[in-house]
């Protein structure tokens, strides 16, 4: 048996299908188009590359019907070096492409994730996280003579073992789980009813569908808008249209003139979120630094004000300079917040509030935010 790769020769034919103005796809050989991609390019590489299922012979249920499983050209290999040759010829390519602060998802099950992880190593990208994706609906082990494969890999990695400055939306994504951690096992569904692509007659256009809220997490989790996302493995084109609907930009090289049409088609229909619902989670720490003397000068809180705490026990005024006095006693709004209630430290502007008369007491981080939002 010969080497049968995922991406068609480099001396095939070009041709880029546009997919409105969110991004592009490619059709072509994957090594070969991400060597024409301008070097350090992309900001997040999401790949679903071939797994080398090694299936050997025909795959029947106990009813001895057949199942539909992935026996195509595209995911046979002569042999594990070849394999091995192919992974790292395209994580080569992909790594040239992207940028120093870029980072890598790959996806694969038992056959090759293991393999791939090993290559990622060699070729010095720095590991970040492998992640379990959990399916809530896997396929039974048909046979009876294995556990059931009711979970795939995979692995986040940065370029290089120095990256500092990657994308990791960490508050974002603990926000969202109820103000906990983010975990490394995602409990999703496969892709299945009106999310399944299918062709005229009924079949799936494509046998290995990744589900849309997968590759959500994964954009959401390490982009942002305006980032630019290749697939290399486009398939029907599940990462282009999160792309799209998220606000990112994409480029998606597949090799299928089928599939990467099915994912044109299916790209173009998709409506992008608004832009309100995609604006980055600003921690406080990078929020832009306003100081309590800005809210003065912004006509916010006037000079000779009463600021006081939630429960009105204690009470100070605001001096022109942008510091406050408590009686003799005059500095900024920390360090009078402190001393107010007999401790080391406090966050002067959650203690702080200004009397709205109707409205009840605003705390002035709230004014605070109001600036942060013109800047």
């Amino acid at each position: 048996m010969g080497v049968s790769r995922r991406g068609a020769s480099s001396r095939a034919p070009r041709t880029i299908l546009e997919a409105e103005s969110a991004g592009q796809i490619i059709n072509g050989d994957c090594i070969a188009e991400m060597s024409r991609l301008p070097a350090g390019s992309v900001d997040l590489v999401f790949a679903d590359p071939p797994y080398n299922l090694q299936l050997k012979g025909d795959l029947k249920r106990p009813d001895d019907s057949a199942v539909d499983a992935v026996d195509d050209a595209w995911d046979q290999f002569a042999s594990f070096e070849h394999y091995d040759a192919f992974t790292r010829a395209w994580l080569l390519a992909a790594r040239r492409a992207m940028k120093p602060s870029a980072t890598l998802w790959v996806i694969g099950s038992y056959h090759n994730i293991f393999r791939v992880g090993t290559i990622l190593q060699d070729l010095g990208f720095w590991i970040l996280n492998d992640i379990v994706w959990r399916k809530t609906n896997p396929m039974p082990n048909f046979r009876g003579r294995r556990f059931t494969n009711a979970h795939e890999t995979m692995i986040w990695a940065a370029r290089d073992p120095n990256a500092k400055k990657y994308t990791f939306n960490y508050e974002a994504l603990k926000a969202a789980n109820e103000d906990v951690q983010a975990r490394s096992d995602w409990v999703i569904p496969l892709c299945t009813g009106d999310e399944r692509l299918k062709g005229d007659d009924g079949k799936k256009v494509h046998p290995t569908q990744k589900p849309e809220q997968l590759l959500a997490r994964v954009l959401l989790s390490s982009s942002r808008p305006g980032d630019t996302v290749l697939d290399p493995f486009f398939g029907s084109g599940t990462t282009g249209a999160m792309a799209k609907k998220l606000g990112r930009n994409f480029i998606g090289i597949e090799r299928d003139k089928t599939y990467a049409e099915a994912a044109r088609q299916r790209i173009a229909a998709i409506e992008p979120l608004p832009e309100a619902t995609l604006a980055t989670f600003v921690t406080a720490r990078e929020a832009p630094r306003v100081p309590f003397s800005a809210l003065i000068e912004r006509g916010l809180v006037s000079a000779g004000a009463q600021l006081t705490d939630s429960k009105r026990r204690h009470i100070a005024l605001v001096r022109a300079d942008g510091a406050i006095s408590i009686g003799q006693q005059v500095g900024s709004i920390h360090r009078l917040g402190a001393a107010a209630q007999g401790l080391e430290a406090c966050n002067g502007w959650t203690f702080w509030h200004v009397d709205e008369g109707a409205k009840g007491l605003t705390p002035i981080d709230a004014l605070r935010a109001k600036i942060r939002a013109e800047l």
